[in-house]
């Protein structure tokens, strides 16, 4: 039976962790983009931690509705730039997914300090359990998005990881999927490839966190 209560209440806990790991995502995407030397990005207004700079109203609502995934908009980035160092467009896509799984393990790190607090006092206990389920979702949610974002398909960060280290000839052929990769995505959804291959992932390191 669904708990209305149960349902808001975890999404009042887990909506800062979640705009935190999609902001770090993002902004580690216009980050590495700058130093490699592409400005475009810091032109946009998307070098900044500001999470309302880069929210997605439609990556928000599927929070709403899954309470562990979601998105934010794109950094904007010149891969015509970055792909002149090398390895560039790789480190460029690698760095989000890279920021999500250190703000994983910093957050493990401090759900172990406060879960380690014992106290009687009723004001620490109200106090502590939202700040103890707020760091488990936010170890949840970015390696959730770490590792969804790995999935070797265009547009995702790790179908333009794999992209970077394939032939020239290659790369092009490979690009073109990018056309339909909500559509694969989409797919594997749909057919629960993702529940079968993806999500055993994901539980494998939350609970190897926490």
């Amino acid at each position: 039976m669904f708990d209305i209560n149960s349902f808001l209440r975890d999404l009042s806990i887990a909506i800062v962790p979640f705009l935190l790991a999609v902001t770090v995502h993002e902004a580690s995407h216009g980050y590495a983009a700058y130093f490699l030397g592409d400005d475009t990005a810091k032109r946009a207004g998307r070098l900044t931690l500001n999470p309302f700079v880069h929210i997605d109203i439609f990556g928000l609502l599927c929070l709403l509705i899954t309470r562990l995934f979601g998105w934010a908009k794109p950094v904007p980035v010149n891969f015509n730039v970055v792909a002149r160092k090398k390895y560039g467009v790789a480190i460029v896509a690698a760095a989000g997914p890279v920021a999500n799984f250190l703000v994983a393990i910093f957050s493990a790190i401090l759900y172990h300090i406060v879960s380690s607090i014992h106290t009687s006092n009723p004001l620490m206990i109200k106090i502590l359990f939202p700040i103890t389920m707020m760091l488990i979702f936010s170890v949840q949610i970015n390696i959730a998005l770490g590792v969804f974002n790995l999935i070797p398909i265009p547009p995702l960060d790790g179908g333009r990881i794999l992209q970077s280290f394939l032939p020239v000839d290659k790369q092009v052929k490979f690009a073109q999927l990018e056309r339909y990769g909500f559509i694969i995505i989409l797919l594997l959804i749909i057919t629960h490839v993702v529940d079968y291959v993806i999500f055993p992932i994901i539980h494998f390191f939350v609970r190897l966190l926490i």
